[in-house]
């Protein structure tokens, strides 16, 4: 069976099941996207590792893992969603140690948590793509969003209610970020972030 290689295309709250997100992994030489249901932890992790940002001041359980990895010379080839089974997706991670090559299985999420800190790419097989793939329409490339558009701020419901930061000074903005990020208030610090960059935009 041949493999598919994918992009983390986004992250969404998901409107069918509580306190879950989609998120949504996409072909990188075709059409079909695969959208997977994941927790709230699992989804947060992810949009701060794609993050550059949002640092966290102590770590996540993932980047506890990198940093296990790293001191003792583990790296992360690769990872496979390699099966499909009423609904749950099945994944393995493809490790390397002094040129010996492992195969550790993980729940889907927890594997592309650790990709996206490892650098590492995303397979699945042909077959699964084609039970659970979506194909997505074509958008022109003024609507074609990437997963660097992807953040924290992904993460927030659609029912929240941003504060007005209109009256604050971009010093403040700075300050308040810095203040979220120590109080390990992500959400709150997607928001203020997004401010700053519509203003540095300007």
């Amino acid at each position: 069976m041949s493999l598919v290689r994918l992009d983390i295309k986004g992250i969404s709250y998901s409107q069918t099941q509580s306190g879950a997100y989609a998120l949504v992994l996409s072909e990188v030489d075709g059409t079909r996207t695969l959208p997977i249901v994941i927790g709230a932890f699992e989804a947060q992790s992810i949009a701060i590792a794609l993050e550059k940002e949002i640092k966290p001041p102590r770590p996540l359980t993932h980047d506890l893992f990198k940093s296990f990895a790293d001191r003792f010379n583990i790296i992360i080839k690769q990872v496979i969603i390699h099966k499909l089974v009423d609904g749950v997706f099945y994944s393995s991670l493809i490790c390397e140690r002094d040129g010996i090559e492992e195969i550790i299985d993980t729940r889907t999420s927890d594997a592309i948590a650790l990709a996206t800190r490892f650098d590492a790419p995303i397979f699945t097989y042909e077959n699964i793509l084609d039970k659970a793939g979506v194909y997505l329409k074509l958008k022109d490339d003024t609507e074609e969003e990437d997963k660097e558009n992807i953040d924290l701020g992904d993460l927030i419901p659609e029912t929240v209610e941003e504060s007005s930061y209109s009256s604050e000074t971009i010093e403040n903005l700075y300050e308040q970020l810095e203040n979220a990020v120590a109080n390990e208030d992500y959400e709150l610090a997607a928001r203020i972030r997004d401010e700053i960059n519509k203003r540095n935009k300007k």
